[in-house]
């Protein structure tokens, strides 16, 4: 898979000025509405106890739960405020809190590199010689994609992990459903497949920011979800798809792999120019 410890010098492809960022205008005016596809029916009601629930969500979580370090490519598409997007990403997530988005361009360094190692988080554009150094994570995140996620909550989010589901809250809502809690969120265990066998379906994460979203998974390789779905509760916020290949589990990523070569005559951007922009993805 594409390496994850890249670099960018000034040396580079040819960047637009700060203060007409061509690039990113370019990709802003490539958004689109769209109408998004249905979500996952949910069982609904209000259950019954279901003595199974531990049993169920140790079997659910058994391949998530093994996971500390995590590499991908990610097909994306959907949309973000209601415009509609295409994008290929490669991803590097490390426990307990980092992580590596880079968003492939046609030729050339990546449309973006986004780096995040606990509290921080740095953004660049290579294209446009731009950076925001020392963001939150969570809300350099929600600007890029509309998730307000920091980078644990990425990872266990793109390998379908509940944060601390308790099982005596666990309810029987359909034959093969079951619900438990996990703080404020609900968690959905469905049992599937051939052999039957118990996986995350949805977490949905009535109490974030923003009004709340909710992931859903499919399409799982031996425990792990191939097909992630993040979809935010209010409407138009944002409903991204991603198809997961070249997964790798447990690979040794370096602190390098977590930091990037800002060149020094980077200038500026601020959360809401990127949240205006939505750099890194593409027209459908």
């Amino acid at each position: 898979m594409t390496s994850l410890a890249l670099s960018v010098s000034k040396g580079e492809p040819a960047r637009g000025s700060a203060s007409s960022p061509r690039a990113l205008c370019i990709v802003a005016a490539l958004f689109t509405s769209s109408c998004a596809a249905p979500l996952m029916k949910l069982p609904a009601g209000p259950g019954a106890p279901a003595p199974d629930a531990a049993s169920a969500l140790a079997d659910a979580t058994r391949a998530c739960s093994a996971v500390s370090t995590v590499t991908a490519e990610l097909a994306g598409s959907g949309s973000i405020g209601g415009r509609r997007f295409r994008a290929r990403l490669t991803a590097g997530l490390a426990a307990p809190a980092s992580a590596r988005l880079e968003a492939a361009a046609p030729f050339g360094a990546p449309l973006f590199i986004l780096v995040a190692s606990g509290d921080e988080a740095t953004l660049l554009l290579p294209h446009d010689g731009r950076v925001l150094e020392h963001g939150r994570p969570a809300a350099v995140l929600e600007a890029l994609a509309g998730l307000p996620v920091d980078a644990a909550e990425l990872r266990r989010a793109l390998v379908g992990c509940p944060s601390a589901p308790d099982a005596s809250t666990g309810k029987r809502i359909a034959d093969d459903w079951r619900l438990l809690a996990d703080g404020s969120d609900q968690v959905y265990l469905r049992r599937d497949g051939k052999p039957p066998a118990w996986r995350i379906a949805a977490i949905v994460h009535t109490a974030a920011p923003g009004g709340g979203w909710r992931a859903e998974y499919r399409d799982f390789v031996n425990g792990l979800p191939r097909s992630v779905r993040f979809a935010g509760l209010a409407p138009k916020s944002f409903d991204v798809r991603l198809a997961l290949s070249q997964v790798e589990t447990n690979p040794t990523l370096g602190p390098e792999v977590f930091r990037v070569q800002v060149p020094p005559d980077a200038d500026p951007i601020t959360i809401d120019e990127l949240r205006r922009a939505r750099p890194g993805v593409r027209e459908d």
